[in-house]
């Protein structure tokens, strides 16, 4: 057992950055618009920015002064609050991701952010230190895995009323050896650049500028200038988009490399970890035992190009914002296929990934397409009622109407032809999707709930659909519709076998 600590010095320092954010405008307001203003509203405004800034610095010590934490043989210990004291426990065994972030000033102080996230609600949800010690971060770290791992051990030998010491949780902890699976090359980063068309956001950022610059500079007339000297020469206007063309993809591929440059794959046998960021650092963990199900993501650039994303449906994890969900989740956005289902075997041996897998009969095809009539008939029943005149060409609806139904038909097939499954012993896998497919892949265990339904037309040709719930933030359901019946009982007697393997603690 530790006595308790104070929070690191640092996160003062960057309270106080994050204050002075929110003070950045009403500065520039009070001092810089208005700088030799004799109106009393500015002057009573610049009275109260003091009291504030006054009352800020000396409420920013108290609250560091008064944040403290302890950890014991189980469980952190949380310590806080200026004007009202509060204690959090939170125990180790409920942490299930293990996230590290280093921003820029992180990397200068030589300090960093962690954060053990569980699967609790509320206030109890998250464990964080925005500021700590990379030496203190790999204490804590270490500890707790080292906790929960004796813990598991006592549980396992039987050891009953044998609590585990606080000298052997506080001895030397050897961390298991990773084992590095994936590290992007040049060549994949260029691919994944052109993949992930981040060389538009050199557009973007030209019109978000555009846009910023003229909210306090009137610059039209220039623009209107510029536009019209490259417009009057051909040699201009080729040199303008070739300028252009190589800026955009110079600035996809600098961006790409920022986020992805650095990016390692590695694990151990009880956990998948994930680093990425070249100016940013960004490092976190998920125990495989959490992993649910898996899934293979493929748009239509992507196929062509032969990469895949791998994304993991984990239970638990209580991220603040949906970016880092999707981070968490992912375990590359660009890997080559082949490469991704090697890693899948050599990260999570007990999952299997199989590229045989059985079609739909023809019969589906006919009940998806018919299903999807209701589109064609809607949306030609809109048109021939406004009749919409394009162009001068009052009959243009029915060219719409037509191009509609080709439209809806073309997705229809092709998802038709995406759309596989398989079932094994232990494992259920199917792709569906027409433009994007999702291949997905669970063990028996891990699904909580089946459902087996059969509409009117699937009853009249021998068809059903299924569905699999998995646990995760938000609850995973996928299925697939318009499979044989057979299957679908041989789906369902499958999932009632789970009972052999359910363990009761």
């Amino acid at each position: 057992m530790m006595e308790a600590k104070r929070y690191h010095p640092l996160h003062i320092l960057f309270d106080l950055i994050i204050q002075v954010k929110h003070l950045f405008f009403p500065t520039l307001i009070l001092f810089v618009f208005n700088y030799d203003s004799p109106n009393e509203f500015v002057t009573y405004g610049r009275i109260v920015y003091f009291i504030y800034v006054t009352g800020m610095l000396v409420y920013l010590v108290l609250k560091w002064a008064s944040y403290k934490y302890r950890l014991d043989d189980t469980s952190f210990h949380l310590y806080g609050g200026v004007f009202t004291k509060k204690k959090q426990t939170i125990p180790f065994t409920k942490i299930q991701n293990v996230n590290r972030h280093k921003t820029v000033l992180h990397r200068i102080l030589k300090v960093t952010s962690i954060r053990f996230e569980t699967g609790m609600v509320g206030d109890d949800s998250t464990v964080e230190f925005a500021v700590i010690s990379l030496k203190e971060a790999d204490r804590l770290e270490a500890y707790t895995k080292q906790a929960v791992r004796l813990e598991k051990e006592t549980e396992v030998e039987g050891k009953a009323g044998d609590v585990t010491s606080s000298e052997e949780i506080g001895t030397p902890y050897t961390a298991p050896e990773r084992i590095i699976h994936f590290t992007p090359t040049k060549k994949e980063i260029i691919k994944a650049s052109f993949t992930s068309f981040s060389f538009l956001g050199m557009i973007t950022l030209l019109v978000w500028a555009y846009f910023k610059v003229t909210d306090y500079i009137d610059v039209e007339e220039q623009v209107v200038g510029i536009y019209s000297l490259i417009t009057s020469s051909w040699t201009l206007i080729t040199l303008t988009v070739v300028g252009l063309l190589v800026l955009s993809i110079g600035f996809g591929m600098v961006t790409t490399y920022i986020r992805y440059g650095k990016y390692e794959i590695s694990s151990d046998h009880e956990r998948i970890y994930i680093a990425k960021g070249v100016i940013e650092e960004t490092a976190f963990s998920i125990a495989k035992e959490r992993v649910q199900a898996i899934k293979i993501k493929q748009s239509l650039l992507k196929r062509m190009l032969g990469l895949a994303e791998v994304k993991l449906t984990v239970v638990g994890g209580n991220s603040d914002s949906d970016k880092d969900k999707q981070d968490i989740s992912s375990l590359y956005p660009f890997l080559p296929v082949k490469r991704a289902y090697e890693m899948i075997s050599e990260i999570l041996p007990a999952y299997e990934v199989t590229e045989e897998m059985t079609s739909l009969p023809i019969q589906s095809l006919w009940v998806r397409l018919v299903r999807s009539s209701w589109i064609w008939i809607v949306g030609t029943g809109a048109l021939a009622y406004f009749k919409p005149n394009i162009w001068g060409w009052e009959q243009a609806w029915w060219i719409i109407s037509i191009a509609l139904t080709l439209f809806v038909l073309v997705l229809e097939v092709i998802e038709f032809y995406n759309t596989q499954y398989t079932l094994n012993d232990h494992f259920i896998q199917f792709q569906t999707g027409s433009l994007t497919t999702t291949l997905f892949v669970s063990k028996r265990e891990k699904i909580i709930e089946v459902n087996v339904k059969r509409d009117l037309i699937q009853k009249q040709l021998g068809l059903a659909s299924i569905k699999t719930v998995n646990r995760a933030k938000p609850v995973s359901h996928k299925g697939v519709t318009d499979v044989p019946i057979e299957l679908a009982e041989r789906f369902y007697q499958w999932y009632m076998g789970r009972r052999k393997e359910i363990k009761v603690k």
